[in-house]
């Protein structure tokens, strides 16, 4: 799998997990959580919250947190939405 949402870094596996561009269309580039109808849903949401969002997910599925917050802290801030 090479497709990771640009925004909180989900593994997009399927066209269902897909976010929508303004008249519907899915991207490639975001999931569902994060963008739909062309715009983020959390449009003022900053790298430190989408970690601490993503974080328990992570946990979740059986990561620890502190390998959770390391994993997103290397490669959040590579991922579209977050590059300066």
């Amino acid at each position: 799998m090479d497709k990771f949402c640009q925004s909180c870094g989900m593994p997009l596996s399927g066209q269902e997990l897909l976010g929508t561009e303004s008249d519907g269309t899915k991207t490639e580039e975001y999931c569902m959580y994060c963008y739909e109808g062309g715009q983020f849903k959390q449009p003022d949401l900053n790298l430190e919250g989408m970690i601490e969002i993503c974080v328990p997910h992570m946990k979740e599925h059986g990561m620890t947190e502190a390998a959770a917050r390391k994993l997103l802290k290397e490669h959040l801030p590579k991922l579209k939405r977050w590059r300066k």
